[in-house]
């Protein structure tokens, strides 16, 4: 059995400009990033990259319709190295610009193109939560299937990923709450995975341990950014500490069930995990309250301070404090559609399913919709 693998190398710096100067950014790189991002880091340091701003391609989770659109543009340039900076979508975006083209992005998805790296890549996270920097994994919504999908192919992974704290100070606090929620499950459902080792488990209790650390710091100071960014550089770390943890064990039904969501209603991906986190959890404890789960709950319990039976009530009430939870119903689902998107699950995500603490039957992930419909 596989134990761990790291493949990016890592690094770690304070500022976007020591990075700039260790990694020599200029003219042969393509810089893909946000405006708001490119001003404050980018802009100031007269390097003659070459840009892409992702919101000329629209907004919300990637799509294979955006890589498409983006990897027209960059003909334009003449580039041997692709910088994503930015969350989890453009991360995703930059891991498929960096491999050979294919005819259509949605063929890499659906095995009628294979992927092949073809330009050097480096990721800085913006956000405390996909641990996208250092999987090779990315994840698109795919129009003409009605689906979000997932491609995870060692093609995918970026050549370094780059730790900047400086580049997330400035988080909305809603970006924040999803993308640290989001690490939060990685860390969880990677700890439980049936793939999970005791190395790959070291980086989900470290990853879990900081995030919840950070959110009871913060609710000691009623939530405050600067609470938050105090912590900030834990929260990066365990970020990336999350990704690792999932990119060698995988995520199971929390994203498996999450994708529908997504998919239909145009969810953020941190937000759409988070609707479905507790449920999934709970279901579990039903099914199989022995083993890996009776650690981890445990392990959760003493850090909120609670008993272990009201473990994820407990973790409800302080996430509802970073983010307001919501019935799936308030997205625009209907009653009718419980069953359909079980039945999408079940076609469509079965590379997360498999990693499942527990095999869920139709009727348990039928009923985990319901719970949270």
């Amino acid at each position: 059995m596989k134990a761990l693998q790291l493949k990016p190398t890592i690094y770690t710096f304070n500022t976007f400009a020591e990075f700039a100067s260790e990694f020599q950014l200029g003219p042969r790189d393509l810089v893909v990033t946000n405006k708001w991002l490119y001003d404050p880091f980018v802009a100031p340091l007269s390097s003659g990259t070459n840009v892409i701003l992702e919101e000329k391609y629209g907004k919300g989770e990637p799509s294979d319709l955006m890589v498409d659109a983006m990897r027209a543009d960059a003909a334009a340039f003449q580039y041997d190295r692709i910088i994503a900076l930015g969350g989890g979508t453009i991360m995703d975006i930059c891991k498929l610009l960096a491999l050979k083209a294919p005819d259509r992005t949605c063929q890499l998805f659906t095995g009628e193109a294979a992927a092949q790296k073809e330009r050097e890549l480096v990721c800085i996270p913006t956000t405390c939560g996909t641990g996208s920097e250092v999987t090779n994994v990315s994840v698109m919504a795919l129009p003409e299937l009605g689906t979000k999908k997932g491609l995870a192919v060692d093609a995918n992974f970026a050549d370094a990923a780059v730790v900047i704290p400086e580049v997330m100070l400035s988080l909305p606090p809603y970006v924040f709450a999803t993308s640290s929620i989001d690490a939060l499950v990685h860390a969880t459902e990677s700890y439980l995975s049936p793939k999970a080792s005791a190395f790959t488990q070291m980086y989900s209790v470290r990853a879990m341990d900081l995030i919840l650390d950070g959110y009871l710091h913060m609710a000691n100071r009623d939530m405050s950014v600067d609470a938050r960014n105090e912590r900030m550089a834990d929260f990066a770390l365990a970020a990336t500490c999350a990704g690792i943890a999932f990119g060698n064990a995988g995520c199971g039904a929390v994203h498996a069930l999450s994708y529908a969501l997504g998919g239909v209603f145009h969810v953020p991906h941190g937000e759409s995990n988070y609707q479905l986190f507790t449920a999934v959890f709970k279901r579990y404890v039903q099914k199989q309250p022995e083993g890996g789960i009776a650690w981890l709950n445990a392990h959760l319990a003493n850090k909120l301070g609670c008993d272990v039976e009201d473990v994820y009530d407990q973790l409800d009430a302080l996430l509802n404090r970073l983010i307001a939870k919501k019935h799936l119903r308030e997205y625009g689902m209907t009653e009718a559609q419980i069953d359909e998107f079980t039945d999408m699950t079940i076609a469509n995500q079965q590379r997360l399913l498999a990693n499942e603490y527990t095999e869920l039957t139709r009727d348990d992930i039928r009923g985990i919709y319901r719970s949270v419909w």
